[in-house]
């Protein structure tokens, strides 16, 4: 299979278990369920990776882009593992590989999305950097704030969202789901030009 041949894999950064379910560091499952609902895929328990995955098109059509959507069932620090047993699997080069993940240093709803770069703390991107032997990945990162006054971070992600956050959360998911959808479709940098702007 030629690389331009590999379908997209877009991975959403949580935690599994229903205690973790409804916490900031869990916003990358958020658009992984909103993706596959779109695309009309149910995930399934992937037991050689340890991730639930799910394969569809984005549309409809042989030239509709093909995706994998995963949630690594390792916990957060450990998801590099089935990412790159997925990636190797597919077939799928780094560049078409899509992290969504919470990140403390973009303001709530605002979206970022970027390819490299540092982890920032975050142990998922570091995992799946160590994992898949390089950095150069797309990141499209969703924006939690940083905690009020001296609240831990790592309390912070492991909390839920607040009633005031909850209030806007299902279009801030609907709109990272949007930019991963755009990325896909029309590349990076026009995904940023759109997401960037707002």
């Amino acid at each position: 299979m030629a690389a331009t041949d590999a379908p997209w894999l877009v991975v959403g950064l949580g935690n599994p278990g229903p205690e973790y379910a409804g916490n900031r560091h869990n916003a990358g499952f958020f658009v992984a369920d909103l993706l596959a609902k779109r695309v009309g895929v149910r995930f399934s328990r992937n037991r050689k990776v340890v991730a639930e995955a799910a394969e569809g098109r984005l549309g409809v059509g042989v030239d509709a882009p093909r995706l994998v959507l995963a949630k690594p069932m390792t916990y957060m620090n450990l998801s590099g593992g089935p990412v790159a047993g997925l990636a190797q699997f597919y077939k799928v080069p780094v560049g078409q590989i899509i992290a969504v993940h919470d990140e403390l240093d973009i303001p709530y709803g605002q979206l970022r999305l970027k390819i490299g770069g540092g982890e920032g703390g975050h142990n998922g991107l570091r995992s799946m950097a160590r994992s898949l032997g390089s950095k150069d990945f797309i990141r499209v990162r969703f924006g939690i704030g940083r905690p009020p006054g001296r609240q831990d971070p790592a309390d912070y992600v492991l909390s839920d969202f607040s009633a005031v956050e909850r209030k806007e959360l299902d279009y801030l998911v609907d709109r990272a789901a949007d930019a991963v959808e755009t990325v896909m479709e029309r590349g990076l940098e026009a995904a940023q030009n759109l997401y960037h702007s707002s």
